[in-house]
């Protein structure tokens, strides 16, 4: 049975949201306001987002974004994935928390030092700035996540589905994509969208290692906003809301989808 929260527990939950969320709603009103300035709303219109789908530019930097999330949370999944096999099946208990240490090394450390790393890396190994030193970037810091969230999948794994499937005669292979991979497939999809809205959030490892001719949102809407205040900053910002928005919809549909009791026709 649940424990019921207090009206005092629930009122400090609701302040906490306010604080997270005023700043987000405030910025998404003014991006309708025709005045141009985020102190008096003069009236509604969608100038600012006419405005913004006209720049091609900033659609072009759009691209090059969702394209970098895609690719580096794709293939940081695949990595992230057989790294946390790799380290599940490690025997050493000792051998398996220095690889978790060593995992969890570039998710404690601060971006500026990751994004500088990099910068220095990518220098002395004579890779040009851009988009490749970009999404390598990208991978590296989004493998370590997707291994934390696949690894307690793994571990809560019972051995015996498992041993029931090589006695039944199951190759490695077998195992793999009809016992181990289906069964983790809710970690594998956490990874992945977790992965995707650290890449589109990026900003501190992402200033150091992009070049000239090539930005990202993150990078883009820093360099606007030092410019002065603009209200496609808003229109531009309320777009990037909205769709991680309805990333965490659809990851929460596929999560409940995967929790359904077998009751329910769904899958256990």
């Amino acid at each position: 049975m649940q424990k019921k929260l207090s009206p005092l527990s629930k009122l400090f939950i609701l302040l906490i949201f306010l604080i997270l969320y005023t700043p987000i709603f405030f910025l998404i009103f003014y991006s309708f306001n025709s005045a141009g300035n985020m102190y008096e709303f003069e009236g509604f219109t969608l100038d600012w987002y006419k405005e913004l789908f006209g720049d091609t530019r900033l659609l072009i930097i759009v691209l090059n974004t969702l394209v970098i999330a895609l690719l580096s949370s794709l293939l940081s999944t695949i990595i992230g994935v057989l790294g946390a096999l790799w380290i599940h099946n490690v025997r050493s208990r000792k051998r398996q928390n220095t690889l978790l240490s060593l995992n969890n090394v570039l998710i404690v450390s601060p971006d500026v030092i990751i994004g500088a790393s990099f910068l220095i890396l990518f220098t002395m190994a004579g890779i040009r700035l851009g988009f490749y030193s970009v999404l390598l970037s990208h991978i590296a810091f989004s493998v370590p996540i997707v291994v934390l969230l696949v690894l307690p999948k793994l571990q809560e794994m019972s051995p015996t589905l498992v041993d029931a499937a090589r006695d039944l005669g199951a190759s490695r292979w077998n195992v793999l994509t009809k016992v181990i991979l289906p069964y983790i497939t809710p970690g594998i999809f956490a990874g992945f969208f977790m992965a995707l809205t650290y890449s589109l959030d990026d900003f501190a490892v992402t200033f150091f290692v992009t070049g000239n001719g090539f930005s990202t949102l993150s990078v883009e809407i820093y360099s606007l906003a030092r410019r002065g205040i603009s209200l496609n900053i808003n229109a531009l910002s309320t777009l990037l809301f909205l769709f991680t928005l309805v990333l965490v919809i659809v990851y929460y549909f596929i999560a409940q989808r995967h929790h359904r009791p077998a009751g329910m026709g769904g899958k256990k």
